[in-house]
């Protein structure tokens, strides 16, 4: 039988850093579409708890031994809208906010949303890889929202935050920043109750999406060229027998 979800299973957002800015901008459609939803979810799941007890988080949260035995394969993209109380998920939908009305406005809401879910699904898969067999419940947007973090990096990334509304720091070096603590964390063990293999998981992710395309443009080149080589080789070959063939017959015959 699962055990209750501890405090340190629960996948928290950027709460605690002081994180804030002065952009965002009117609620785009998708944005605020993303943010209505996980609200409701909320309310329905403390809901649940009341009536029993946490079934709908070990349901929909994600618990890697169930992917892995269970076949529980609609956790890795449900458990991205549970959350594990009022201010894991008032940051997580700030956050959001804050950074996906821009992106949502360059990319329109299509791909927008699947960016989204790409790097929300993908930061749950990185956890599964980790831990296949954990038992451990995680929940929240934080993979997600790490990845349009990251992509705002990387679109925009002079523009200024300001930590504690006194700091300012380009997106830049947040991302970089933000990053590098998933990573250490994810090696180190971290502050309980933040699952940083997914946050990692989701920049990760999302670094892929974005820069993966030039990666795999310049792999098709190189096979290309390479292919275009070794038909050159073969021509050559092939022209010098030509050609030593016709130098044999012009000759004539060799008389003694």
């Amino acid at each position: 039988m699962l055990a209750r979800p501890r405090v340190s299973d629960t996948m928290y957002g950027m709460r605690g850093y002081g994180i804030t800015s002065f952009f965002g901008g009117p609620a785009t459609r998708a944005v605020k579409s993303l943010i209505i939803a996980n609200a409701a979810v909320f309310v329905v799941q403390l809901a649940a708890r009341l009536a029993d007890g946490n079934r709908l988080v070990f349901t929909f949260g994600l618990i890697p031994w169930r992917v892995t035995h269970d076949l529980a394969l609609w956790q890795p993209a449900t458990y991205m809208f549970l959350h594990g109380g009022f201010f894991h998920i008032f940051f997580n939908m700030f956050t959001l906010f804050m950074f996906g009305c821009d992106l949502e406005r360059r990319w329109g809401p299509a791909r927008f949303l699947r960016y989204y879910f790409l790097t929300g699904i993908g930061a749950a898969l990185c956890s599964w890889l980790v831990g296949v067999d954990s038992r451990s419940v995680i929940i929240g947007a934080s993979g997600a929202i790490y990845g349009v973090l990251l992509a705002y990096g990387l679109l925009y990334p002079n523009r200024l935050v300001y930590i504690y509304l006194l700091f300012p720091v380009k997106v830049k070096w947040l991302v970089l920043f933000m990053g590098a603590i998933a990573f250490y964390s994810s090696l180190a063990g971290g502050e309980p109750g933040v699952a940083h293999v997914a946050h990692l998981g989701g920049m990760l992710v999302g670094w892929i999406a974005l820069r993966g395309r030039g990666w795999l443009a310049w792999l098709q080149d190189y096979r290309a060229r390479r292919r275009r080589a070794a038909l050159k080789r073969q021509f050559e070959v092939y022209y010098g027998e030509v050609r030593r063939k016709i130098e044999e017959e012009k000759k004539g015959p060799t008389i003694h």
